[in-house]
């Protein structure tokens, strides 16, 4: 009974220590959160002014502020499935802009993301094009050596054939870890300048 007692009692002294360690990191998570809050009230155009923000707040609370700011931002900077998704990316460039008071370098940082997700949209586009194309003429050629005419064969989409599916899915995996790779490393970079 005495070693589990005296196990006890480490394993307290420990928590103890532990929730010590702790405690003033408790508040710097509600500012973290508090950040993420106000970058989310940014994006559904509640809050007008990040810097505003950020600036009316405690100097010793700015940078948990911040970072949770820039952290939900960033999570907004995504591959878009289509040109409309692509807004909500646009809108929180511009609000890490305006936190980084508008830094020549992350201007140029942004002006890559912008490409990258215009050019992963226009690559994207032009090989759905492609292989509907190379689905149509390998259905209209299997109609005509089934003895089909082509306005039969027409009837049945590219897209709705089970392995143009397979084909898209693969080829959109790979579209997305190349662009997203390319991506990630610039929001990297952006999170280590803005949170320092």
């Amino acid at each position: 009974m005495a070693e589990i007692k005296s196990t006890m009692e480490m394993v307290m002294e420990r928590a103890a220590r532990m929730a010590a360690n702790a405690g003033p990191d408790v508040g710097g998570d509600d500012l973290l959160k508090d950040g993420m809050r106000l970058g989310a009230a940014y994006l559904r155009g509640e809050e007008a002014s990040l810097a505003a923000k950020l600036d009316s707040c405690g100097e010793a609370e700015r940078p948990q502020l911040r970072k949770g700011v820039v952290q939900a931002l960033l999570r907004n900077i995504m591959l878009p499935r289509d040109a409309e998704l692509q807004e909500p990316a646009v809108k929180a460039m511009n609000g890490l802009i305006e936190v980084g008071q508008g830094d020549d370098q992350l201007l140029q940082v942004f002006s890559e993301m912008k490409k990258i997700l215009e050019g992963f949209l226009q690559h994207r586009e032009q090989l759905r094009q492609q292989i509907e194309a190379q689905f149509t003429q390998q259905m209209e050629a299997m109609a005509q050596s089934k003895g089909q005419n082509s306005v039969g064969a027409m009837k049945l989409q590219p897209s709705h054939h089970p392995k143009f599916k397979e084909e898209w899915s693969r080829i959109q995996a790979e579209l997305n870890h190349k662009y997203g790779e390319a991506l990630d490393k610039l929001k990297d970079m952006v999170s280590h300048k803005l949170i320092q």
